[in-house]
């Protein structure tokens, strides 16, 4: 299996290669996710809502991030590992964006860094990218707006917006991003962004026409059911399949019938009547 990297994605979308991508968050999922081949692992701060059980992605921490990058770098050998940086730990300034990224990379072992906006953080994504850390931007719904958007809203619909979110995505890749993420915003605009930029651009909610695609592994495994967006297909359902599992542990235990002599262990009968 090859090892992903920046310039790896970068030839992937020189290629015409569709990349891959899912979020996790701790050891295990990473090094399953790792062994099917995924190309890159994202360790977003949708976490607060998937794993913390958050409303939104806004109360996250860069000590929450830092934790669950840490435990996800440990089961990846061959994807790339993208760390989120979460809500105002770059939006202050450039040195906290610069500071944070760094803090991802340094203490948590991420390979890059993704951030949420478009010409307003083409600073920090400069300064960040100066101080050799590769960033991935991510226009279209930027989570972190929720409060400005008044809700989780497709983007870019108007001629204006969609307008402005082309610019953003040149402006971005001019900043030095090495790929971007493109969240619910209509598809055909996807793929005009996809072809005036020559770097890959990664859809969730953005239709067939982006280089490669993300989801949020409980979405896409039926294992979150606080709500489920329009763009999520169901590849397996786990949710189900842990339900059942857990159903069937109870009903065992309770009837006596689990754990049965194969799973217990044995002493020697001698020994045991010098107890008695």
């Amino acid at each position: 299996m090859m090892k992903n990297t920046v310039s790896t994605f970068l030839n992937s979308k020189i290629k015409g290669e569709k990349l891959t991508m899912l979020t996790a968050y701790d050891y295990s999922m990473a090094k399953l996710f790792d062994g099917c081949g995924i190309n890159g692992i994202l360790v977003g701060d949708s976490l607060g809502m998937v794993c913390l059980g958050y409303k939104d992605t806004l109360s996250v921490t860069m000590e929450d991030m830092i934790h669950h990058t840490k435990a996800v770098a440990r089961g990846c050998d061959n994807c790339l590992v993208v760390g989120d940086m979460p809500f105002m730990s770059y939006q202050t300034s450039v040195y906290d964006a610069v500071k944070n990224a760094g803090r991802l990379i340094k203490e948590a072992g991420a390979h890059a860094v993704k951030l949420e906006g478009g010409a307003s953080v083409c600073e920090q994504v400069e300064a960040i990218v100066k101080a050799q850390i590769p960033v991935m931007g991510h226009i279209g719904l930027t989570p972190q707006s929720v409060n400005m958007f008044g809700g989780f809203k497709v983007q870019g619909k108007s001629e204006d917006a969609a307008k402005a979110l082309i610019e953003d995505a040149k402006k971005l890749e001019a900043a030095g991003v090495f790929s971007i993420v493109l969240e619910c915003i209509p598809a055909k605009l996807a793929e005009i962004i996809s072809k005036e930029v020559s770097v890959p651009t990664i859809g969730i909610g953005a239709g067939a026409g982006c280089d490669g695609q993300i989801l949020v592994y409980q979405d896409m495994l039926n294992m979150f059911s606080d709500f489920k967006p329009k763009f999520v297909k169901t590849f397996a359902n786990v949710g189900e399949a842990i339900k059942s599992g857990v159903t069937s542990y109870i009903k065992e235990v309770e009837e006596g019938v689990f754990p049965s002599e194969e799973h217990g262990f044995k002493i020697d009968e001698e020994t045991l009547k010098k107890l008695y």
